[in-house]
């Protein structure tokens, strides 16, 4: 069985090696590199691999300007995991199956932010499907489900790690009778169907005006990537991890309660704990050393949101 595979972040990577361990992976498909660090672009998580691995690698800006360089290698199937760009007909076409390993139990969440929006909204569980690609977006059959729990302290850095081993494990029970066609998939529910957007910056700003729940899943759900934020007396500061605190105090929320050997901030019905956080010109830290002679907070300042 020859392979085409597309991905872009870490939660690509262990599905991409499972496959390297037993099929042959004649190309690799990423996003072009979008981040610098010391004026050298740094590899998305799959093109360090495949390079690691020593496969064949494309990075285009539109996938359908390689379409007839795909078309050459007349390879059987195309696995997609979190690739990021949108997959036009004239290459699904070109291949006997095609699959995606999908991080929501469809037809909750179809795209591009299902795990960051389940951890948003509450949800306990959340999984993965493995589903056929169809024109229209994470529509499918679905070939199998596995589901897991999230709970209140997950974040989406967590769930996306857990989420990746889970869908490897299944896309590796169910590829080879996918392409023998043993298995056929189940038409998704149309009328269950839920969307998960991907994030817009604005998403990104923590509205104390909540409860603490809504407050710590929404922290939550951008950690570790982009992070939570906090503009505060012209600073923008990120949180990564925080807990919820009873309080009963009629403090507005946004309200700065302590920062004695922790930061709590009130909420709309009580307050959280803020555990990780990184402010300008410095890395991420734990609030513990943000607190030794940090000058930007103060008691009973508000954070407005």
């Amino acid at each position: 069985m020859k392979i085409v595979f597309m991905g872009t972040p870490d939660f690509a990577v262990p599905i991409l090696e499972a496959l390297h361990e037993k099929y042959e992976i004649v190309l690799v498909i990423s996003q072009p590199n979008r981040l610098k660090k010391k004026g050298v672009w740094i590899d998305t998580p799959v093109a360090h691999k495949a390079k690691e691995l020593k496969l064949s690698l494309l990075q285009p800006e539109k996938v359908s300007d390689i379409s007839d360089m795909i078309y050459q290698l007349k390879a059987d199937v195309l696995v997609t995991a979190a690739y990021g760009q949108y997959v036009p007909s004239k290459i699904l076409n070109q291949f006997k199956k095609t699959l995606n390993v999908h991080g929501s139990l469809l037809p909750k969440y179809r795209g591009g932010a299902p795990i960051q929006r389940a951890i948003k909204n509450k949800e306990y569980q959340t999984g993965v499907t493995i589903i056929e690609m169809a024109k229209k977006l994470d529509s499918g059959v679905m070939y199998a489900k596995r589901a897991c729990d999230i709970s209140d302290t997950d974040t989406s850095t967590m769930v996306f790690e857990r989420l990746s081993f889970l869908g490897r494990d299944l896309l590796l029970e169910v590829i080879e009778d996918v392409y023998h066609e043993k298995n056929k998939g189940v038409v998704q529910n149309e009328r269950e169907v839920t969307y998960a957007p991907n994030l817009e910056p604005e998403e990104e700003y923590v509205d104390f005006n909540r409860s603490s729940l809504e407050v710590v899943r929404h922290i939550h759900s951008l950690a570790d990537e982009p992070g939570a934020t906090i503009i505060f007396k012209e600073n923008r500061i990120k949180v990564y991890k925080a807990s919820i605190v009873s309080d009963c105090s009629d403090y507005l929320p946004g309200t700065i309660l302590s920062l004695k050997k922790q930061i709590l901030i009130k909420t709309l019905d009580g307050a959280v704990q803020i555990h990780e956080l990184l402010v300008p010109g410095k890395k991420k830290m734990k609030t513990i050393d943000f607190l030794n002679g940090q000058k930007i907070f103060h008691e009973f300042d508000v954070i407005s949101s």
